[in-house]
């Protein structure tokens, strides 16, 4: 009960916040607390026009409220199915920069997470931070080694902050859920779990370090790609430490051309390097705007700031790479039944109806000229034939469909008539080949049948316990117990999976053998 006056009340201040920008049109779209936006808008100067288009008013709106809104604009600015496109465009320009905490208490947080006296740290700290956002900021530093670092250091207070507003997400996507039915199938209490989650790694720096430490790592053997070196003994939960990089911003072209290098091949390495992780790696940079990557002075890419990274598994990879290759090769037949076997469109639905839909979606995007192509507005689209087809929202796709359509826009910044993802394509088809193919698909059939293997010793040992329960009066089965079994064995898009067939022929040797 204390919760929900306390979220009400906050919920009525940002509503009289959206409401002075005359940007409520969220909130009412949806019908979330009516009577709390009806009042805030009869407090807000009823009848005052607002410069701007609507999504412009929620951006200058959401970057009032804060780092939390901002998190959450930019989570809206990939869902042009919600609010629409114009608006998503606009939130997509939504900028992650705040004014800087004094320099004092960046050096007394530096000193006291790490223990020692900031002199035995480093020779030099600069005052001024050289890039200010709402979670933290970077400072430039010299280690007593004598070696040039940057060094983040988490915002003052701002995990409290967050904390608060998560749990007021939280609170209205379970109302949103309780009293507006057809929004369930977008998961909202799922979508701001994975935000927590998201940001809860982000509060803590050493989890942003090893993830520098693993993208370092996967492409060790690359030269095209480079992370920064972590400093792990400057390194805790509130500071970390990494090796400063020098570079040019990825998005200033005359200043890339004036170095000698050539944007088209810059931009070749930056699409590789994002469909490697994405694909190869299932683990990403998920933040991927022109103030995170750099051109080196060899002309490789240079990433930083490592606090949004993304995951996807391995089936997910498998079925969103027949996905995008199902498009880009104008099979939508085969884009269409990926989404089945993934299980994103519920299998009473019709796969011809929904090829046609994929069909309307990619015609009018994939017959534009070349360069005007976006892979990311695609599936954009996508969601909105979502609703028909019971779709449900995939949080685990909104970080990758995020840093797409960020890289798209870098994309266009160093070539505007080059497309990126056709740059691409021949890496994604190698992939594709080698992950997909057939003997990809006996891969994968044979480590089904080793884990069935590992597993027999215990399955015969329950077989021989159930065999004596028997023995010893019956056994009963719930029903419910005999459908959880059932779901636990069905594998989406597959009646008969591999494993399946292993355990059978397993099965059979076994029963010939004692025979």
């Amino acid at each position: 009960m204390i919760r929900s006056a306390r979220n009400l009340l906050r919920l009525f201040a940002i509503a009289r916040t959206l409401a002075r920008h005359d940007a409520l049109f969220p909130l009412e779209r949806f019908g979330i607390a009516p009577a709390v936006t009806f009042a805030a808008r009869l407090l807000a100067f009823p009848g005052r026009r607002r410069p701007g288009r609507p999504g412009q008013r929620l951006a200058r709106a959401i970057q009032e409220l804060g780092p939390s809104f901002i998190k959450v604009g930019q989570l809206l600015s990939t869902r042009s199915d919600l609010l629409g496109e114009e608006v998503a465009t606009d939130l997509a320009e939504l900028q992650d920069r705040l004014p800087p905490f004094p320099g004092d208490e960046a050096k007394r947080i530096v000193a006291e997470e790490l223990g020692k006296p900031l002199e035995a740290l480093f020779s030099a700290f600069d005052d001024e931070p050289v890039a200010a956002a709402s979670i933290a900021q970077v400072h430039f530093a010299v280690t007593t080694e004598g070696r040039e670092v940057a060094v983040k250091v988490l915002r003052p207070g701002i995990e409290e902050a967050f904390a608060r507003d998560l749990d007021l997400f939280t609170w209205i996507a379970a109302l949103a859920e309780r009293t507006q039915p057809e929004l369930r199938r977008l998961k909202p209490v799922e979508v701001v779990r994975t935000m927590a989650e998201t940001v809860q790694i982000e509060m803590d720096l050493r989890f942003e370090a090893a993830a520098a430490s693993e993208l370092g790592q996967n492409f060790a053997e690359d030269p095209s790609f480079r992370v920064p070196e972590i400093d792990w003994p400057r390194t805790a939960r509130r500071v970390m430490t990494m090796e400063r990089v020098e570079g040019i911003p990825v998005d200033e072209r005359a200043a890339i051309v004036a170095a000698g290098h050539d944007p088209d091949a810059v931009l070749a390495k930056a699409a590789a390097a994002l469909f490697t992780q994405a694909f190869r790696d299932g683990f990403f940079h998920a933040d991927l705007h022109p103030g995170n990557l750099f051109v080196g002075s060899e002309g490789e890419v240079v990433a930083v700031d490592f606090g949004i990274m993304g995951r996807l598994d391995r089936r997910t990879r498998h079925y969103l790479a027949e996905m995008l290759i199902g498009f880009l090769n104008g099979d939508y037949r085969m884009a269409a039944e990926a989404h089945f076997r993934a299980g994103y469109v519920p299998a009473h639905k019709s796969v011809d109806a929904f090829t046609q839909a994929c069909r309307s979606i990619a015609e009018p995007i994939l017959g534009r000229p070349l360069h005007e192509v976006s892979i990311a507005r695609l599936l954009g689209q996508l969601f909105q034939v979502a609703k028909m087809f019971e779709m449900e929202t995939q949080p685990q796709l909104l970080l990758l469909q995020k840093s797409m359509l960020v890289a798209e826009g870098v994309g266009r910044s160093l070539n505007p008539n080059i497309n990126m993802w056709e740059m691409a394509r021949p890496s994604m088809e190698i992939w594709a080949r080698e992950n997909l193919g057939p003997q990809a698909r006996l891969r994968d059939a044979a480590t089904d049948l080793s884990r069935v293997a590992e597993r027999l010793p215990a399955v015969l040992r329950d077989a021989e316990d159930t065999l004596a329960m028997l023995a010893d009066g019956g056994l009963r089965i719930h029903p419910d117990s005999l459908r959880g079994l059932a779901e636990a064995g069905r594998w989406p898009g597959r009646s008969w999976p591999y494993a399946m067939w292993a355990a059978i022929a397993l099965l059979a040797v076994i029963a010939g053998a004692l025979l």
